[in-house]
């Protein structure tokens, strides 16, 4: 008996240990979900404190677990450096619950010069839900403007080589170049997320996919100086569903063709986007120059834009500085539907599609296209593109059939 007795005060002995240290370190135990708060470990919400080492030692102890673990981040502004939530991790459920601001380091030389603010590498099934990222990139954009020695500038957040995660509700404000990238990741959804910086902010683009598979991107506003969404060399199976887009440069896929032997685009689906004030609405961008690359079988549908300069254009012609003279793009472009497209241009030429001499665009589809100038007839402008339209197509389609052998059509 009194050894019976002896191993129930170990015992016990050993609960209330345990619950002392997880008390220490900020855990809480609910059902089979730990819990750490970031300010157990030392954050603080008064935005001048750097609060990047709190930041990753709770994500080490919610990495290490063996069950679900959840990250709360609590009102209040933290001050954050390169931070780098690295995984594999020991569980496939981590969430985090973000109530404050994260806040980027006001000197934009602290982070120009890096990849990326912060990121998510190589975890599985993690979910952030909530807050804000301010990557305070007002002083960046003011250098550039000025034409002096400046940074290159840093990403906000990047998702890369990770499967299975979501970002929900999460507000980016200001970023010093690109707001969100995912690379070479599948089965990443992002929802409800809301995208804002200036207009005329340079490369700020909202979201930017590459070499990633299984991407959806929904319920979203954005806002930015550049494109609102771009999809890179390798982009498959994306689907982009209720999004308000502009300021910006519209929705792109591409650049592409840069290199020669370069992933192709495939499996497109674009629904349901509002398109204000854009400097495009929907495009498809290549290099003008040699490739392996491709786009094939992409959907855009129930379109709307208001006072778009390019509400459709295919451009593959893409040639900055000058580095592709004389080159016909090597991007093969085909199966492309348009459907449900409506609104106002800026421009009289509310279609462009401006193919490759060398590999024609093939298997374009318009189907119910009505874009207006200025209460006129708008015009549409092609170059080596083939295809069929069906329903109302104004400005009427300059689309070749298979065998009429005619180029530059222009119409209106």
């Amino acid at each position: 008996m009194k050894r019976i007795a002896s191993l129930v005060k170990i015992f016990v002995f050993f609960i209330l240990a345990s619950s002392a240290i997880a008390k220490k370190a900020g855990t809480k135990y609910a059902g089979k979900v730990v819990r750490y708060n970031v300010l157990k470990f030392g954050a603080r919400p008064d935005g001048r404190t750097d609060s990047t080492n709190a930041f990753l030692a709770a994500w080490k102890q919610a990495c290490g677990s063996k069950i679900p673990a959840t990250i709360s981040v609590p009102k209040g502004r933290y001050l954050l450096k390169e931070t780098d939530f690295i995984g594999p991790c020991m569980n496939h459920a981590i969430r985090f619950h973000i109530s404050g601001t994260l806040l980027a380091p006001s000197d934009y030389w602290a982070l120009g010069n890096v990849d990326h603010w912060i990121a998510f590498q190589n975890v599985v099934g993690v979910t952030v839900v909530g807050g804000i990222l301010n990557g305070q990139g007002t002083g960046l954009w003011n250098c550039k403007a000025t034409g002096k020695n400046c940074p290159v500038g840093t990403t906000s957040l990047v998702i890369t080589n990770s499967r299975f995660v979501v970002i929900k509700g999460l507000k980016s404000l200001n970023s010093q170049m690109f707001n969100f990238v995912v690379h070479r990741s599948r089965n990443v959804k992002l929802k409800g997320v809301k995208i804002y910086a200036s207009g005329k902010s340079p490369n700020t683009d909202g979201i930017h996919v590459d070499l990633s598979k299984g991407v959806e991107i929904t319920n979203s506003d954005i806002r930015s100086g550049d494109d609102c969404i771009s999809l890179g060399p390798g982009s498959t199976r994306i689907t982009i569903d209720n999004i308000n887009c502009g300021p910006g440069h519209g929705i792109s896929i591409g650049s592409l063709g840069q290199g020669y032997h370069e992933p192709g685009v495939q499996d497109i689906t674009i629904k349901n986007v509002r398109f204000t004030n854009t400097q495009n609405g929907l495009r498809i961008k290549t290099w003008g120059r040699p490739s392996k690359g491709f786009v094939r079988n992409v959907r855009f549908q129930h379109i709307s834009m208001k006072n778009v300069q390019n509400p459709i254009i295919i451009d593959q012609m893409y040639c900055p500085y000058n580095q592709c003279p004389h080159y016909a793009s090597g991007i093969r472009i085909s199966n492309v539907r348009y459907e449900d497209v409506y609104g106002t241009s800026a421009t009289k030429e509310a279609i462009k599609l401006n193919c490759s001499k060398k590999y024609p665009c093939t298997g374009i589809e318009m189907q119910n296209v009505k874009l207006r100038f200025n209460n006129q007839n708008a015009q549409a402008l092609c170059s080596s593109s083939y295809g069929s339209t069906s329903g109302l197509v104004q400005p009427p389609s300059c689309l070749n059939n298979y065998n009429s052998g005619k180029e530059g059509n222009v119409h209106h």
